[in-house]
């Protein structure tokens, strides 16, 4: 066998390694996270008015959409003018999460109470408007 390996056998060759390994073993996860968006309880946190304040008077931002001017405070997204964010307001979707977000997040006690350790408390719903919009910003 001249100018071959010694103990190499003709046939497929056997990679040893690969590079994109890694990224096909997590896809799953890539897949179910790639679109996450902030869970009701996050919501409910910024929309208590100090954050709420902070979140809606950002600085300019040129990495986020619109500049991070134009912000769904319900939603947590982004949108590039003030008419997409209205057009937005009239959407399903932006209903559909005012309807989840009427019902107050769970506490630690309440589940607790439903464990079995205290008297049941009925949940508490709570009033949600959509966000005031500023016109001066157009």
């Amino acid at each position: 066998m001249c100018g071959s390996l010694a103990g190499s056998t003709m046939g497929k060759s056997q990679q040893i390694g690969n590079h994109k390994s890694d990224k096909k073993k997590n896809i799953a996860k890539t897949w179910k996270t790639k679109r996450r968006t902030k869970d009701l309880d996050q919501i409910h946190s910024d929309m208590k008015p100090e954050t709420a304040a902070k979140l809606l008077h950002q600085e300019v931002d040129y990495d986020v959409t619109g500049c991070a001017q134009h912000y769904c405070l319900h939603c947590a997204r982004y949108f590039v003018d003030m008419h997409s964010l209205k057009e937005h307001f009239k959407t399903k979707v932006h209903k559909r999460r005012l309807k989840q977000l009427r019902d107050e997040p769970y506490t630690q006690a309440e589940a607790e109470r439903a464990a079995g350790m205290g008297s049941y408390i009925p949940h508490k719903t709570v009033e949600v408007k959509t966000q005031p919009l500023e016109e001066d910003m157009d």
